[in-house]
């Protein structure tokens, strides 16, 4: 095993419990390494810093695995999930068959998950350093889960590029088993909802969402609802099945709304009762507003980065504009409900884009719930980065 010297920045962080090793000065002058390579390790004065797993080509050059050396086998990563499995006796799941068994980082295999659809895993790479094993890896995951099948997605490192060159569809493998149905039915809390493993993306559904869809669903009882970016309609089947009196779904995309009514009929609440809206949120914002609409509560789960022929959004600094054009749709007294899935932006952060937005607008935010992902979503205290959903409650006046 080949011994690679990182510098002290790299060290400090390492030995503060945080598994990765970005690509520097350092690593520049390391021995020749492959992907896939176990390596050990060490600082300026030769300490051991752990044995980690190799992707020269990515900015994450390295990350760590263990502190004594290891062999990668399926043996291992059997080990590794029957751990995870031990974790996850932690869950409330109730009628739920959607939930994440492996959360990378936070389960002690960086850059890998895995995610249960009924009776279907979605393997996810977010690095090419475990490709090597990627046999063993599936044969561990059939012998402890036994699922119907295993797809396997690779996770780019330029995911914002991809969408807004709406480049981001692609082809999941089937690694193991047979093909899932597509569109595939799974359950969250007794609701159904339509995903699909075979391309995209995304499936259709973020687990990470449930205990907020949860919190959502206790608060909305004959409400007027506004679900802005609404995607596949999750957050609006969950309002509308907790007595919502009328769901508005908005978001660029046709499809995602079609499949959105989709998931109402599925769960025998009738879509015409409610509204689906296909066009820019600003735009319709804007529109709702001249129209003098209000809303009992207002929820807005954007993605990080969005490109429209219209509008550009992210939310490292774009949510206080967002908050800004909402809070004025929303009843004195009203909910608004935001949530945030970039990385980079810490929740102390998140909150001065709230105050921002708020002061704007000239209302008051008063917040009475913060959460974030779940109990199958673990991540290490030594990891930040892993803490990365933000969704808050707060009461406008």
């Amino acid at each position: 095993m080949q011994h690679c010297l990182v510098g002290p920045e790299t060290t400090r962080m390492l030995e503060l419990g945080h598994p990765w090793v970005i690509a520097d000065r350092y690593t520049r002058q390391w021995p020749r390494v492959t992907t896939g390579e176990l390596i050990a390790l060490v600082d300026e004065q030769k300490r051991p810093l752990g044995v980690a797993i190799c992707d020269p080509g990515n900015r994450i050059v390295a990350r760590r695995l263990r502190d004594q050396p290891i062999i990668i086998n399926s043996g291992w990563f059997e080990s590794q999930f029957r751990q995870c499995a031990i974790l996850r006796k932690h869950i409330l799941l109730g009628d739920t068959d959607c939930y994440r068994l492996v959360n990378g980082e936070g389960d002690g295999l960086p850059g890998v998950t895995v995610d249960r659809y009924a009776d279907y895993l979605m393997l996810q790479l977010y690095t090419d350093a475990w490709e090597p094993y990627l046999g063993q890896l599936t044969e561990a995951l059939k012998r402890v889960y036994c699922p119907s099948g295993i797809y396997l997605k690779y996770r780019p490192q330029q995911t914002r590029q991809l969408e807004a060159q709406k480049k981001s569809r692609q082809t999941n493998r089937l690694v193991a088993g047979k093909a899932a149905p597509n569109p595939l039915i799974v359950k969250e809390d007794g609701l159904v909802y339509r995903v699909n493993l075979h391309n995209g993306l995304h499936t259709g559904l973020f687990p990470d969402q449930r205990r907020n869809r949860r919190e959502t669903m206790a608060r909305v009882a004959g409400s007027q609802v506004l679900n802005l970016f609404a995607f596949t309609g999750a957050f609006s089947v969950a309002a509308a099945a907790a007595g919502a009196q009328r769901v508005t779904s908005v978001d660029v995309s046709e499809k995602y709304l079609s499949i959105a009514r989709e998931n109402f009929t599925g769960n025998r609440i009738d879509p015409d009762q409610h509204e689906f809206i296909v066009g820019d949120v600003f735009t319709e914002l804007a529109t709702m507003r001249s129209q003098g609409r209000f809303f009992d509560c207002l929820l807005f789960d954007p993605p990080s980065f969005s490109t429209t022929k219209k509008s550009r959004f992210s939310t490292q600094g774009g949510t206080a504009e967002l908050v800004a054009q909402t809070i004025p749709l929303v009843s004195p007294g009203g909910l608004l409900m935001t949530a945030s899935n970039h990385q980079k932006v810490t929740l102390d952060e998140y909150f001065k884009e709230l105050r921002r937005g708020a002061l704007k607008a000239k209302r008051t935010l008063r917040t009475i719930y913060v959460g974030g992902q779940p109990e199958d979503f673990p991540c290490d205290v030594g990891f930040p980065e892993g803490r990365y959903l933000k969704f808050v409650i707060s009461v406008c006046s």
